[in-house]
């Protein structure tokens, strides 16, 4: 029973989290700072870096117990971040209602990174969101993923851009 009870609540949280509640913590000037973000540091690394923001999972994840790190991993897939020449693809995956952020990372950047560290950047964006600080926690994730990556991925010789760098909202 409280399990039932508990996956009602999910739904509920879930259902009740409208794409307009995506566009007004995300509104687009911080979309924009965070697609000049991602471009910025992908010129000081090796890396192809997307952030994915979901207000929500749908109603049939969410009864289903589909874990965001599930859903992470089906984004990564279906947006080819996986599909870099150097399997160097960074997925920042962030869902709302959930107030989760999962980082998917491809094989190559996965390697060379620990769990630990990717795990600090997830805590330093849930703390941010908590506080209300969305753009300004983004921003400094992503500039501490960028300086992650450069340490691990140094900027060689000129490169194509194989990923957009905008975000994509769901």
């Amino acid at each position: 029973m409280l399990a039932l009870l508990e996956r009602g609540k999910r739904v509920l949280k879930h259902g009740l989290t409208t794409a307009a509640a995506g566009r007004r913590t995300f509104p687009n000037a911080t979309l924009n700072a965070i697609e000049a973000a991602i471009g910025d540091g992908e010129k000081l690394h090796g890396a192809e870096v997307r952030l994915i923001l979901e207000p929500a999972l749908s109603l049939v994840d969410a009864w289903r117990g589909t874990s965001h790190r599930q859903r992470a991993l089906l984004l990564f897939a279906r947006y080819g971040i996986w599909d870099t020449e150097e399997n160097c693809g960074v997925l920042i995956y962030i869902n709302l209602a959930g107030r989760q952020v999962e980082i998917v990372a491809d094989r190559n950047v996965g390697r060379r990174i620990e769990a630990g560290q990717w795990q600090a950047i997830c805590a330093m964006l849930t703390a941010g969101f908590t506080s209300g600080a969305y753009r300004d926690s983004t921003l400094a994730a992503i500039a501490a993923l960028n300086e992650l990556l450069r340490q691990h991925f140094p900027a060689g010789a000129a490169r194509s851009n194989e990923l957009p760098n905008a975000a994509i909202v769901l």
